[in-house]
């Protein structure tokens, strides 16, 4: 049997570069070297592309020191890997890519378009779906046309901001009681969100979150459980069994998710069987809603006096370390993380091939 080619992208221009390394390197651990040769591609804090070249178990925050330039080419006709060194170029065949990129720069639509331009699958959403998700300012005003349930919200972007800063704290004052939220719109794995509980924390938090963006999120607080399920396919999506988080901190901010180690992921979570069935019906409706293919994780609040369900935010590269939810809830139903890996990129190379027969009938 011929091997497919996989290119594994990891680290990028962004906040979650350490992250990504990790997701990365567990992705490459657990992908079946009997049916894949495995391409690592990593992409500097600065943006340099290089494909790594020493062994998986030293790759780690200094994985740089052991790259060549490369860089995939946007030339449809090649479909391929440009190795670079010494001035002497090597094209290296790519049967599919898979971005295990967090955040900007990787989950936001940049990468997935320029690999629509090389014409090679990739794992995970597309241009549009990926800068949708990313984006929650759109996503939590999709959701809301769409009747999805959310908590209050507000989009305050830093040019309004500036101009009238008492006005906006003000009016946040009377639409929000403390405690409440404050988000960058487009960012991961916690980063840059503040808990307010108060005006001098949330004045701190706003001005925070502007570090990360130019646009930002302000929610309600909801007094809830935090639960997450995992959604998979193409035409026919279906959801995995729910998780919840028990945070070992407030919430579940950067360090309760990668630096302490005493956040619990309870899987499958202790609910009854109706909320479970809800849950996993709202995650394929917004998997659907929003164009999302491959995969994506849907985070949900149960309110905790009520039960009632809430849509938190969705993510379309969802962490893959050994102790990523979304592997995790695939496991708990049979499927395996190597299982898993295979199924991602069988409906990568279905829906590029799906699309080159769109492409060929309206040709035709």
């Amino acid at each position: 049997m011929n091997k497919l080619n996989i290119a594994v992208l990891f680290g990028g221009v962004s906040t979650e570069h350490e992250v990504s390394i990790i997701s990365a390197k567990s992705v490459i651990e657990n992908l079946d070297k009997e049916k894949y040769e495995i391409i690592p591609v990593g992409i500097t804090k600065e943006g340099k592309w290089l494909l790594y070249t020493g062994k998986i178990e030293d790759l780690n925050d200094k994985w740089f020191n052991m790259g060549v330039e490369c860089i995939i080419t946007p030339d449809k006709t090649k479909k391929a890997l440009l190795k670079i060194k010494d001035s002497d170029i090597t094209y290296i065949d790519i049967d599919c890519v898979f971005p295990v990129l967090h955040g900007v720069n990787g989950e936001d639509g940049t990468i997935q378009g320029l690999l629509e331009l090389a014409g090679v699958p990739y794992v995970g959403c597309g241009v549009l779906s990926s800068a949708v998700c990313m984006d929650k300012a759109f996503t939590k005003k999709l959701a809301l046309i769409e009747g999805i349930p959310q908590g209050h919200f507000m989009v305050l972007n830093s040019f309004e901001y500036e101009k009238e800063q008492e006005l906006w704290i003000r009016r946040i004052e009377s639409e929000f009681s403390y405690p409440c939220f404050i988000k960058p719109s487009n960012g991961g794995s916690s980063v840059g969100i503040t808990k307010a509980h108060n005006r001098i924390e949330l004045i701190e938090g706003i001005a925070m979150a502007f570090m990360y963006d130019t646009k930002i999120v302000i929610e309600e607080f909801i007094d809830c459980r935090e639960v997450e399920c995992s959604v998979l396919g193409l035409n026919d999506p279906i959801a995995s069994t729910i998780g919840e988080i028990i945070p070992s901190r407030e919430f579940y901010d950067y360090e309760a998710k990668y630096i302490d180690n005493n956040s619990i992921l309870v899987i499958p979570a202790k609910v009854s069987e109706h909320i479970v069935d809800e849950i996993q019906k709202l995650a394929v409706k917004l998997f659907k809603m929003l164009d999302c293919s491959g995969m994506a994780r849907v985070d949900f609040f149960i309110e905790k006096n009520t039960e009632k369900i809430y849509f938190n935010e969705i993510n379309t590269i969802p962490g893959f370390t050994s102790i990523s939810m979304y592997p995790k809830l695939w496991e708990n139903v049979g499927l395996s993380y190597s299982e898993l890996l295979d199924r991602l990129i069988e409906i990568a190379i279905e829906r590029h091939n799906q699309k080159q027969r769109l492409k060929y009938s309206k040709e035709g």
